[in-house]
């Protein structure tokens, strides 16, 4: 039996790999760029946060939320990093459940998975782009236009939009369309979010750990713990990836909240900065060992104070509005970057046309899908590499059976 497997990323190697298994199959990977894996180099930084022990426990977004807990019960994080292992990757987890492999390097997780596919019975298509599957009487014709492939099953792992600099793409979407399977709105997930605030070049570079609430108008959206990190256009970080689902979609008066000293209060805070009188130094070092020294300055610029006030004269009031600031710092939001920059595309194939239980197509028989291109995107954290392999093994072995 010939499985044919659409997209050489994270889902796709891990569907190859699985429906390798059964070695009367003979598995064909139909990758359009120059080499499997390319966008799972650039993931977690060049890291690759590749799963998160807490998966199970929540962190997945999408139309229907139970979809995806059948195949990450099959493949739980801790079967995952067996799996890896038995590839040869050894692997670290964080006190927050993230894991990463141990070298630190993304390529560590590309290379075990390259030398898996090495197989008699797997094929790489590098350069293969897939513009058409058409069903045929006894299996799907996989066509790039030029050199049309058989195949009795096919397993559509494309990925999803968002990462477009680094083969992010439509493709999927529309070769399922194509068949007949519906997609929702798409929009980019774990992305920077922009600003007007023109202070922001200021703080270009600057990271620090903060409490974020994500506002529109006065409601709480969304709110995290972690760190940020100030761009030219606005705010970046795996905290502002946290929130960023969604953010500024819909009429609203979108900010961003911030508290710089989460663990100190108000008021442990004032006591500190009431100490300070005893110096002699200017009011722009009043936060100078306690925050980043250029956060530090622009917020007690915007508490209303001048750079060259000594810092002895201060009054008790404008010492409490500089730890208004601090604690209650608020950023207005206008958009969120685009699909090129964000790390996972919300949104996708509607999953209720998909068998949970074997990734199977309900509408077109012998037909499989996993990964991104389907309606589920997890937090930030390793729970999208979670899904892929969690749904990349399930398709792969479904569509490897002898029988369904």
């Amino acid at each position: 039996m010939i499985i044919g497997i659409i997209g050489g990323g994270a889902s796709g190697m891990a569907a190859a790999i699985a429906a390798s298994q059964n070695m009367n199959n003979e598995v064909i990977i139909f990758e359009r760029q120059s080499r499997v894996g390319k966008k799972l180099l650039a993931s977690g930084n060049g890291r690759c946060n590749l799963s998160n022990m807490l998966a199970l426990n929540g962190g997945y977004h999408g139309e229907d939320l139970e979809f995806p807990l059948f195949a990450l019960r099959a493949m739980s994080p801790e079967k995952t990093l067996n799996w890896f292992r038995a590839l040869g990757l050894y692997t670290v987890c964080e006190p927050s459940g993230r894991v990463y492999p141990y070298s630190d390097q993304a390529n560590s997780v590309v290379d075990v998975l390259r030398f898996a596919l090495q197989k008699p019975n797997i094929t790489l298509c590098n350069g293969y782009d897939v513009q058409k599957i058409v069903k045929s009487e006894n299996g799907f014709i996989v066509d790039n236009g030029e050199a049309p492939v058989f195949c009795n099953r096919v397993v559509v792992a494309c990925g999803g939009l968002a990462g477009t600099k680094l083969g992010g793409s439509m493709a999927g979407y529309k070769l399922l369309g194509r068949l007949g399977h519906k997609s929702t709105r798409l929009r980019p997930a774990l992305v920077q979010l922009k600003t007007a605030w023109k202070g922001v070049s200021a703080l270009k570079g600057v990271r620090c750990n903060c409490a974020v609430e994500i506002l529109k108008d006065e409601a709480i959206f969304s709110q995290s713990v972690g760190e940020i990190q100030f761009t030219d256009y606005g705010l970046s970080g795996p905290v502002i990836f946290e929130v960023s689902r969604d953010v500024c979609y819909g009429p609203g008066n979108w900010r961003a909240k911030l508290d710089f000293l989460p663990e100190m209060s108000a008021q442990m805070l004032l006591e500190e900065l009431l100490r300070r009188k005893e110096t002699e130094l200017p009011a722009e070092e009043l936060l100078t060992g306690i925050l980043h020294n250029r956060l530090g300055r622009v917020l007690t610029k915007a508490a209303g104070i001048r750079s060259d006030s000594p810092i002895r004269e201060l009054s008790t009031e404008a010492l409490e509005a500089v730890c208004s600031v601090v604690k209650n710092f608020e950023i207005p939001l206008d958009e969120p970057m685009g699909m090129d920059c964000a790390q996972v595309t919300a949104g996708g194939v509607y999953t209720r046309d998909f068998n949970p239980e074997t990734m199977e197509s309900r509408l077109v028989p012998g037909l499989f899908a996993c990964g991104e291109v389907l309606d589920v995107d997890g937090d930030c954290g390793g729970y999208n590499l979670q899904w892929a392999w969690s749904s990349g093994c399930l398709a792969g072995s479904s569509a490897g059976k002898e029988n369904l």
